[in-house]
């Protein structure tokens, strides 16, 4: 049986957390992976995120799906909701959003392979959709498709 993270260094889990002010605030707290030895994708979606146009300050929504395969950590999820939920407030393009998620749980992991889709919903008229990863995808792991259908009222 893997030995359990030691609960008191984590900033979130188990414990009142305030919504970090900004991103860069925000604290993410990872714990050790119990199947480092196998390959898995472990499955993130966020599908009300939300951020601030960094030009007209109006808001910018998006349905984020974050996949990743695990090295030795894995993030805890409480400090990745309260992390996505920094953005609420915070003014940036939806590249920069996006490129800037994945690139954080990135250095954070370190883990095998991260890919990160930001399916943006419209403003002006256009919809943009953002892909990024890192990393190298183990020959053995089925990574299945993100699930979001191209724009068409995203339903």
């Amino acid at each position: 049986m893997a030995k359990s993270p030691d609960h008191k260094s984590l900033r979130h889990l188990g414990k009142p957390s305030a919504l970090p002010v900004s991103p860069a605030e925000a604290v993410l707290d990872r714990v050790p992976n119990p199947h480092s030895d196998s390959n898995f994708v472990a499955r993130f979606t966020a599908p009300e995120f939300t951020t601030l146009c960094p030009i007209t300050a109006q808001p910018d929504f998006a349905h984020l799906v974050i996949d990743y395969v695990p090295g030795k950590w894995l993030v805890e999820s409480k400090s990745l909701k309260l992390y996505l939920t920094s953005y609420r407030n915070h003014g940036a393009f939806h590249e920069d959003c996006t490129v800037a998620i994945g690139k954080r749980l990135f250095a954070l992991l370190k883990p095998k392979w991260l890919r990160i889709g930001g399916y943006w919903y419209p403003r002006g008229g256009m919809p943009i959709d953002v892909f990024w990863q890192a990393g190298r995808l183990p020959n053995d792991v089925w990574i299945p498709d993100q699930g979001v259908a191209p724009y068409r009222g995203r339903g």
